[in-house]
């Protein structure tokens, strides 16, 4: 008996004809949208790398902060917080993959940033063109990571970029 009521209620269920309630929306448009562009070799403008306390400050900024309206402090002159199109600005919230000197919960799933100009600049390992590369589109030389595409998104531009690599290979 329990077996008979069984196949009714599925025979019930399979009558019926869900096709026309059920949302089937055509997903390429969004696919396309969402899509990232082709990896981009990006190369520094004039004068990208600076000593300058203000670029060093900017790139800082980016680099410890995600959300322009919920940072803890003003963003330094320079930067926007909220962009033409009136949506926030998102920065770069680096620290949240990488630990770099003055950190606060930092991530480890980046390399540690940590005195990168002594170990990496200073020795010749590294260019500033190898890190502004790195911050604006790692996949060129690594297809498989999980960098955020800065550059080539158009999530940066191409001053912010070198605001964050003279960050990075200054001596803090």
């Amino acid at each position: 008996m329990r077996t008979m009521i069984l196949l009714g209620i599925a025979t019930f269920l399979g009558a019926a004809d869900l096709s026309q309630v059920i949302e089937s929306p055509d997903a390429t448009a969004i696919l396309k949208k969402d899509a990232l562009l082709a990896p981009k070799i990006a190369v520094m403008i004039e004068g990208c790398i600076s000593s300058d306390p203000a670029v060093i400050a900017r790139g800082k900024y980016l680099f410890h902060n995600l959300n322009g309206k919920d940072t803890k402090e003003p963003a330094p002159e320079g930067l926007v917080k909220i962009l033409p199109n009136g949506k926030e600005k998102q920065y770069g919230n680096c620290v949240a993959c990488h630990n770099i000197e003055g950190a606060q919960g930092y991530g480890n799933i980046g390399p540690d940033l940590s005195n990168y100009k002594g170990f990496f600049m200073d020795s010749g390992a590294r260019t500033s063109q190898f890190v502004y590369q790195k911050i604006a589109d790692a996949r060129v030389d690594n297809p498989k990571t999980h960098m955020t595409i800065n550059l080539t998104n158009g999530l940066f531009s191409e001053r912010e970029v070198c605001d964050l690599t003279s960050y990075i290979v200054s001596k803090k």
